[in-house]
């Protein structure tokens, strides 16, 4: 957990240009910072820039930005195309965002869709959307983004595959594998991520998460297929933070080994991604059961000592990540390693933030991880024993113990610090550590 936060004036208001002091207290640390403001401007302009700055100041003292939920379910029914909303596939449930946001206190949904549906096999992968599912999705967007003021990642939930998500995660031909006639192009992918940009560039709580879990892959294609689509969406003039993923289902136990049939770790490849905004994350996933899967009740991995290999790597790329997919079963052992993974990612600053798997308005009693007695995230379900599903037991015992609490929560921060940002608006703005 974050130690509380505060911000003090270290010396009393001085009139004129002269620069304030102020000190920052996390509990365990403090910064000092120096605040410059222009005598001429209304009291009011530099009111409003003192309560920015003290807000953006207790920032610095938080690691983990963004924290939520998956909200699955856009991509059931992929045996059965387009199928039918509410019966098929669907999006969210809208007392379900009230609940995690007005009770949980989260600010991180990410909604999850099948590129099948978004765009037609008629027509293939690129700019021609079904428009009606498209409306559907965004109608799910707008209301975690617009209506609760939450944060939203769209999810491609795909495997960097396409044309058939019938037997998903292993059916459907590799985006940009040239030796398969049936397969997308990487150019294909890009115009299907400019179309989409183009369509949320002014939502600045939507972030672009560029696949989910690519696996059994050249990575080097996986780099191909990432950088094309960070081109796509630039392109637009989208400035939202992207979150990009590796080989291997994207684990970030594996990111630094050999996966599948000898494919070539991700750390070989993903830090040679650029975008001109420096916006662009690392997207990761990490189960704790033997395999690594999320199928299973027990766990018996140590995340910590699992993710340590890509925090190092993520150190010396000078790069961040988000955990968007994880999970524990009904079980004190899983509780605890749950929750020490959580702290670790709270311990080390490459992490900005988390997503559990998972919530959505289809589940019913069935198990969206981790046992077939754990039960969903989503609230009000039973699992399928007619007992608590996962939002009564691991959630409580291992997830919203681990949700930050600070005064930053619902503004959007650079992903590479607050200095840049502020200095637009501040007169002056010195940070010492």
């Amino acid at each position: 957990m974050t130690a509380p936060l505060s911000v003090t004036p270290d010396v009393a208001p001085i009139p004129g240009n002269t620069p304030l002091l102020f000190l920052l207290h996390t509990g365990t640390t403090s910064s000092t910072f120096w605040l410059a403001m222009d005598p001429s401007r209304k009291l009011s302009h530099r009111l409003a820039l003192l309560f920015t700055f003290c807000i953006a100041a207790v920032s610095v003292g938080a690691k983990i930005l963004y924290a939520g939920v998956n909200e699955s379910g856009g991509e059931f029914g992929s045996g059965n195309l387009p199928g039918r909303f509410g019966v098929d596939y669907a999006f969210i449930n809208k007392s379900t965002v009230d609940t995690f946001v007005d009770h949980e206190k989260i600010n991180l949904f990410r909604v999850t869709f099948l590129m099948e549906r978004m765009c037609p096999l008629a027509t293939g992968l690129g700019s021609t959307f079904n428009e009606t599912y498209f409306r559907e999705f965004r109608d799910a967007v707008n209301y975690i983004t617009v209506t609760k003021r939450a944060y939203a990642i769209i999810d491609p939930h795909n495997y960097m595959r396409y044309n058939n998500a019938s037997a998903q995660p292993i059916s459907g031909s590799v985006i940009g594998d040239t030796s398969d006639p049936k397969a997308a192009s990487t150019a294909d992918f890009q115009a299907f991520w400019t179309e989409l940009a183009k369509r949320f560039i002014k939502n600045e709580k939507v972030i672009f998460g560029i696949n989910n879990e690519p696996h059994d892959m050249d990575t080097q294609l996986i780099l191909d297929n990432n950088q094309a689509a960070i081109h796509g969406i630039r392109s637009t003039g989208a400035k939202q933070l992207i979150i990009a993923p590796g080989n291997g289902f994207t684990g970030g136990h594996s990111w630094t080994q050999v996966t599948g049939d000898n494919n070539a770790p991700s750390s070989d490849y993903m830090a040679k991604l650029s975008d001109p905004l420096n916006n662009t994350a690392i997207d990761v996933h990490e189960y704790l059961d033997v395999d690594f899967s999320g199928s299973h009740d027990e766990c018996a991995q140590p995340g910590p000592e699992n993710l340590a290999a890509l925090t190092n790597w993520l150190q010396e790329n000078n790069l961040k990540a988000m955990l968007t997919e994880f999970g524990a079963g009904n079980n004190e052992n899983c509780f605890y390693l749950l929750n020490e993974m959580l702290q670790y990612l709270a311990d080390n600053d490459v992490y900005i933030g988390w997503s559990a798997w998972a919530a959505g308005p289809l589940w019913g009693t069935f198990r969206s991880c981790c046992g077939d007695d754990t039960g969903s995230l989503e609230p009000g379900n039973t699992n399928d024993l007619g007992g608590p599903n996962a939002f009564k037991t691991v959630w409580p015992n291992a997830i919203r113990p681990n949700i930050p609490v600070h005064a930053f929560w619902s503004i959007k921060p650079p992903l590479n610090g607050i200095v840049a940002a502020l200095s637009r608006d501040f007169d002056g703005l010195f940070v010492e550590k």
